[in-house]
């Protein structure tokens, strides 16, 4: 069974407090935070008026189609956003988590884009940037490259075979062609990764974004790389390890902050039943382009289960 986590509109009036936290927390903060705050609202809503909150509460909250379980139920009929499509500026970062394989990317990227199309009522997203497992932005370690140092002891890519990142950067190019991309990104690229890079692709990088732990400056040669190739260098601050399946488990398990979906013990029938395993995380920015306003934001994940039993209905 696969499931579908979301935090809906994070930006609206009765979304979670964390959007009120400092830009200084990590965007894994943020996430669980959003997604718990949103389980707990959409199970308070199915249950009768005066009863005890409680996360043995009804399935009703959430939806099965398939072999999928929405988690809470999404009702993709509601508009999207306010205004017309060209007022707003929609980003999407795609967070490929470790251990999945490579073969699965093509699927998953086309998964994450269109559910944020259908979540926004769009047809297509202007930037997608992608965030691979294992990659880091160390500003020093680039700094020595500047330096003089030519030795490439293939440390870059221990995590996350070179040849991978060219072969996902395709379905990248083939979204694209298809117009439901207009550009396209990538997260933690130093300078020397980023030619390398370029050379085997069709498309290159629009953007580059990098993690600048405690502010740290960016190196020279990345700066005047960026500019010779007219990639847009950008900043950020999300966790590399987004949604690890120890907070997953907590947050669909059974307790007190728990969700109640997975089963209380092993053998037991009140939930679904079978280790979980990450797939992905994206997250989406819709920014009306006039006013520099983000209306809508917001985070999808899939997990995948084995074994199950659907939650029970009460």
């Amino acid at each position: 069974m696969k499931l579908i986590l979301s935090t809906s509109n994070i930006m609206t009036a009765g979304g979670p407090s964390v959007i009120r936290q400092p830009t200084t927390f990590k965007s894994n903060v943020e996430l669980i935070n959003s997604l718990r705050a949103n389980f707990q609202a959409a199970q308070q809503s199915t249950l009768p008026p005066n009863t005890p909150t409680s996360n043995d509460t009804s399935a009703s909250w959430t939806r099965t189609e398939e072999d999928t379980l929405y988690i809470p139920a999404v009702d993709f009929s509601q508009r999207g956003l306010a205004e017309e499509r060209s007022q707003y500026d929609i980003t999407v970062k795609l967070f490929y988590l470790p251990g999945i394989p490579v073969s699965r990317r093509c699927a998953h990227t086309r998964q994450a884009i269109d559910l944020v199309l259908k979540e926004l009522h769009v047809t297509s997203i202007d930037l997608l940037i992608v965030s691979f497992p294992g990659i880091l932005f160390d500003a020093e370690d680039d700094s020595e490259e500047e330096e003089g140092s030519s030795v490439d002891d293939g440390s870059e890519e221990q995590s996350d075979d070179f040849d991978s990142l060219v072969q996902t950067w395709q379905t990248l190019e083939n979204l694209q062609a298809q117009g439901k991309i207009s550009q396209l990104g990538v997260a933690e690229f130093g300078a020397e990764r980023l030619a390398r890079f370029i050379a085997h692709t069709k498309v290159k990088p629009s953007v580059d974004q990098i993690n600048l732990k405690d502010c740290c400056v960016v190196p020279k040669n990345l700066i005047m790389y960026a500019k010779q190739e007219k990639i847009d260098l950008l900043t950020h601050n999300d966790c590399n390890d987004i949604l690890p399946v120890g907070t997953t488990r907590e947050l669909l398990g059974p307790g007190e902050r728990g969700a109640g979906i997975l089963a209380s013990s092993p053998g037991a029938e009140d939930g679904v039943q079978g280790d979980i395993e990450m797939q992905w995380v994206v997250k989406y920015t819709a920014v009306v382009k006039d006013r520099g306003v983000v209306e809508n934001k917001g985070y999808f994940a899939l997990a995948d289960v084995g074994s199950c039993v659907k939650p029970p209905i009460y």
